[in-house]
């Protein structure tokens, strides 16, 4: 398996770095670039940031086969075992969470986008970290419009 799976890669020799460095880097912090050699394998050039969602999507990968293997309890209580934050959700909260991570890595898997899987397990983790700090659903009072209130 490739690791680009960027469907906007470019591919670059390698004398385009010495002649047009600040282009090759300038499209890097964009995408991905290969850059080819003539003495050797292709090296890839790419952003900090893209890299560190290569490795949390694979780590994100690691965590849903583990939890996968295990045959113990439904998917949602093995997730949360793997990922605690997820006791401060509800039960069905916990199901349809461990359901839309699996779709969400799926999705980023077969697309190479690892966006979607890293943003579905932020906003999940996000939501079950406001929970914990007391934030809930409860309807939110408002102060009616043009109600004055007596200064202090």
């Amino acid at each position: 398996m490739a690791l680009i799976n960027d469907f906007q890669t470019t591919t670059r020799r390698s004398s385009d770095l010495s002649k047009h460095s600040a282009e090759v880097f300038a499209e890097a912090e964009d995408h991905t670039v290969k850059i080819t050699r003539r003495d050797g394998e292709p090296l890839v050039l790419m952003s900090q940031r893209a890299a560190d969602a290569h490795a949390a999507l694979l780590q994100l990968a690691a965590d849903l086969i583990t939890v996968t293997l295990d045959d113990e309890g439904t998917l949602a209580s093995r997730m949360a075992d793997r990922f605690p934050w997820m006791f401060a959700l509800s039960t069905a909260d916990q199901a349809i969470c461990a359901q839309d991570l699996v779709d969400a890595a799926r999705a980023s898997f077969s697309t190479g986008q690892s966006h979607l899987a890293i943003a579905e397990l932020t906003s999940w983790r996000e939501t079950a970290t406001a929970i914990a700090a007391g934030l809930s659903t409860r309807p939110v009072e408002w102060l009616v419009e043009n109600e004055l209130v007596e200064r202090p």
